[in-house]
């Protein structure tokens, strides 16, 4: 039986140059200096343990891990994530793909958050021309290239362009990565990084059917979109602004984790479900390896009800595993989730709650407290909350 399938070719996909947005980054952004505005005693107080468990995690040289849904990066909060980084204060960042998006978005515009209701209304939620080539074309040459998703978008805004290579040569490289035989097929290359070029050697790793695939699917978005070889510039004038991007100038682990569906990249036909699915699992297992070294290490989860509980417990679980086999269990991580829901309830001094307890229906706190460790929660603004984690870590209180 033949279904139907939804032919996005036909879509009147316009500009982003037309579309108004809520958030103007210059306008709302917030300095990490800002003194957050509404932050409970108590709140503070355990703002103070956590950056105290962050100080001793980094002296131990074990993972400090900063999960976040999309409005942290709405709400203009990049300054202060960008510090944190600097600082040295966070190893690992995760967001989901709407958070991957709004960076982007401010990186290149300057601005993000459109009008949902109102473009819905208008069949043109989420319908654009720029976010829609350039995050896929990012995606699919990282799936090519062997980054992540969060990696391949922070490198195209850092380095203001992607390389497109010759169909010719992903057909041959394709064909080499599907050899038994061992053989170095590297060549150099030049990256273009703003206004430097960069020589890279690149070894290519013999019979690697994945990357072979990868390189097909490249060739074929090339050829149906006829690009051209050679370097595409794609200005990002305000990529000083994007954590992605400054993550990857860092070498600190950004991950993205999608759901298919659930973004506006999925309106455009250049959206690519291989790639998506490639760069997403590498994220995936580059985040359940920080989650690996979360003894005497600090998970901090901000804003985020569904990716981020959801990817902790699987990656949590492989961590034991693995540490399990070698005599070994992750038992002293501390865990802070933070969101503005309030609760009243104490899950560290109390453990679950009965299930005629609204706390019980906290899917995230109930998540988060049976992973084991110290966990507790914070009802605040994400906003105050970094801002005052961050001036506690920097004493600047």
């Amino acid at each position: 039986m033949k279904y139907p399938f939804f032919d996005r070719e036909q879509l009147d996909i316009r500009s982003l140059d037309e579309r108004a947005n809520k958030v103007v980054f210059e306008r709302d952004m917030i300095s990490p200096m800002h003194a957050p505005q509404n932050i409970s005693e108590s709140g503070y107080y355990l703002i103070e343990e956590t950056a105290e468990r962050i100080r001793t995690a980094r002296e131990k040289k074990s993972s400090v891990m900063l999960a976040f849904g999309a409005h942290t990066i709405k709400n203009c909060m990049a300054p202060t994530l960008i510090e944190l980084m600097k600082g040295g204060w966070v190893t690992h960042l995760a967001t989901n793909g709407a958070g991957i998006i709004h960076d982007w978005e401010i990186a290149f515009q300057g601005q993000t958050s459109e009008d949902v209701r109102t473009n819905v209304e208008r069949g043109q939620f989420g319908i654009w021309e720029e976010p829609g080539f350039f995050i896929n074309l990012a995606i699919i040459a990282g799936a090519y290239e062997g980054l992540g998703y969060g990696e391949s978008v922070g490198k195209m805004i850092a380095c203001e362009g992607l390389k497109i290579p010759e169909i010719s040569e992903l057909f041959d490289l394709a064909t080499r990565f599907m050899s038994s035989e061992p053989e170095d097929i590297g060549e150099s290359e030049i990256l273009h990084h703003g206004q430097n070029d960069v020589l890279l050697k690149i070894k290519y790793a013999p019979s690697d059917p994945e990357r072979a695939a990868a390189a097909i699917d490249f060739a074929g978005v090339i050829k149906r979109c006829k690009l051209k070889a050679g370097w595409m510039p794609i200005p990002h004038p305000y990529k000083q602004y994007s954590v992605q991007a400054q993550a990857y100038e860092l070498g600190i682990p950004f991950t993205g984790h999608p759901m298919f569906g659930h973004d506006i990249i999925y309106t455009h036909p250049m959206n690519h479900g291989a790639a998506i699915g490639r760069t997403a699992l590498t994220d995936f297992q580059r985040y359940a390896a920080s989650v690996s070294h979360l003894e005497d290490g600090v998970y901090m989860s901000v804003g985020s009800a569904v990716m981020s509980p959801m990817i902790f417990e699987k990656s949590l679980s492989m961590a034991q595993n693995i540490k399990i086999q070698g005599g070994k269990h992750i038992d002293n991580h501390y865990i802070l989730v933070v969101d503005l829901a309030e609760s009243d309830w104490d899950w560290q001094r109390d453990g679950e709650p009965p299930m005629d307890h609204p706390a019980y229906y906290l899917r995230y706190c109930k998540t988060f407290h049976r992973m084991g460790g110290e966990m507790h929660y914070l009802t605040a603004d994400n906003r105050d909350f970094l801002l005052a984690l961050y001036r506690n870590l920097s004493n600047k209180k």
